[in-house]
Formats: C-alpha cells, structure tokens, sequence
C-alpha cells in the first residue's frame, strides 16, 4: 500500500560519520540487549513470585512487557541501519513501525497513569486498597490502557495513510514518526501539526502534570505514616516519579514544539525508546526490598532446582 509514488522510505538515522555509526551499532546493541535482560527478569521474577499477587508489581510487570515491545520497535532496526547501511524501510514497513511504536508507548504512559492511581489509594485510602484494586480491576485497568493506545495509534495511522507522498522520501530521525512523515507530504500540513500537538503534545503535558500533582498530594500525606511506612513509600514512590520525568520530559520536548523544530528532536526520542527501558529494571530493583527478595528468591532457587 502506498499514496503517489513513494514505495520506501530513507531513514537519515541519528549520525553520518562512519566511524562513529560503527562505535554506536556496538553502543546500542549492548543496550538493546541489556534492556531485553534486565525488564525480562523484573518479569519473570514477579510472575515467578508471590508479587503478582500485589496490584502495584502486577502493573509492573506489565509496564517491563511494554519496555521490551516498545524498544523492539524500533532499536532492531536502528542498529542493523548503523550497522550494515541499509537505512531503506518500505511504506508499509514504516506505517507498521509507527504503529506499534505508538501502540506500545502509549500503553506504557496508561499504565504509568494506572501505576500513580495504585500507590494514591494504597497510601492515601489504605483500608480500602485491596477492595479498590482487586484483580479483575487491575485487569480492567490493563484493558483500558491497551484499548486507549490502540485508538491513540490507529488516529496517527489514518492521518499518515491518507497523505500523498510523491517528492522527497528521506526521513530525518532513526525510525518513522508522525511529524517527519508529515513533513514529506505533498500538501499543506500545518493543521495537522496542530492537531497532533494539541492532542498528542497537550495530552502529554497534562498527563505528566497530573502524575506530579499526584505525587504531590501521596507524598504530603506521608507524614502521617510511621518512620518505617514513609521510607517504604518513598521508596517505591521515588522509583516511580524517577521513571515518569525520564519517560515524559523528552516526550513533551518531542511533541510540544512546532512541526519545522521536530528535526532535532530525534536525540529527545532517544531518551523514551532506550534511555528509560534500559534504567527502568535499575530504578524498581535497586531501592525496592520486595524486588531484591524475589529475585533472590527466584533466581536462586532455579539454580538449586537445576543443579539437583
């Protein structure tokens, strides 16, 4: 399927020198390959544990699925272009690819919402934490959050498809995204521009603030809480708002700015496709006491299983 007469793309990618492809083809798998092993074991050491039990690792496992799918989206490619030149990606591969990068992120920030509103009734409504965040809620939750991205992503689809696309066919970023695609078309594109800031961009600033806002009021009623529940919420908290600024600010400087700025935000995009996935394993494990337990528990105990 294609609109004129471009049946491929050219993705410029992040750099033109060719030594320094070379060092960060290496850079990048080492990353890709970290952010598939260390969100795999935050994965399977909650469903291998008593943690899926608990509503806030149940949405955390989750959000490391979403990691590892989000990445895969678009770091496969982005290494093989650096690595071998072959930086062609056909129309329907880039709409697909657009798709599930959209997808993918999209549900993350739901869940990341889903996350806020767990720990707001786990610290501020304690009594009713268990009866608000049952587990056919949290899969309803879930839901939600897959069905919001998928409509969220079939929008920026359908705008993309009904584009003509007869002139230049080079994009100026690593991967296909809505506002250098929109920038090829052979039309007039600045309402579209607008549409997709005013939702995609607003919506973005909206969401973050209101997870800080959140923040805000869980972490103002923590002085009510003993000494040792307010170092166990802010553990888990900080974890939290550390993930949502490294995932929402480079969004915001993304999606925010006008179309003809979008060209330097491949670099802001960097951040929220492997610089957050890669630390997010890191973030949740290294200050939270119930991870590290399990996966000791976990881990240790295969090893004794296999040895018998």
């Amino acid at each position: 399927m294609e609109y004129g007469n471009i049946t491929e793309f050219i993705l410029l990618g992040l750099f033109h020198k060719e030594e320094v492809k070379t060092m960060c083809s290496v850079l990048f798998s080492l990353c890709y390959l970290a952010i598939l092993f260390g969100n795999l074991v935050v994965l399977l050491t909650i469903r291998g544990s008593n943690l899926r039990e608990y509503p806030m690792y149940f949405f955390l496992s989750y959000l490391s699925f979403m990691d590892v799918c989000f990445t895969s989206t678009v770091a496969p490619k982005l290494i093989i272009d650096l690595l071998v030149q072959c930086n062609t990606i056909s129309y329907n591969g880039c709409i697909a690819q657009m798709f599930y990068a959209h997808f993918f992120g999209a549900t993350e920030i739901f869940i990341l919402v889903v996350m806020a509103y767990d720990r707001y009734v786990a610290i501020c409504r304690p009594l009713y934490y268990m009866i608000t965040m049952n587990r056919p809620v949290c899969y309803i939750l879930v839901i939600v959050s897959v069905i919001s991205a998928f409509i969220h992503s079939l929008v920026h689809v359908l705008i993309v498809i009904r584009l003509p696309f007869c002139g230049a066919n080079e994009i100026d970023h690593y991967f296909c995204d809505i506002f250098p695609l929109l920038k090829l078309a052979c039309t007039d594109t600045r309402l579209l521009i607008i549409i997709i800031i005013t939702t995609t961009g607003v919506l973005s600033i909206l969401t973050f603030v209101a997870l800080v806002i959140s923040y805000i009021i869980i972490l103002s009623t923590l002085r009510a809480h003993s000494s040792k529940g307010r170092h166990k919420a802010l553990s888990t908290c900080g974890s939290h708002i550390t993930v949502v600024f490294m995932f929402f600010l480079p969004l915001i400087f993304t999606y925010v700015p006008m179309g003809d700025t979008v060209g330097n935000d491949k670099v802001f995009a960097l951040f929220y496709t492997m610089i957050a996935p890669l630390f997010n394993p890191l973030i949740y494990t290294l200050r939270n006491t119930d991870m590290k337990n399990a996966m000791k528990k976990v881990w240790i105990q295969e090893k004794l299983f296999e040895g018998k």
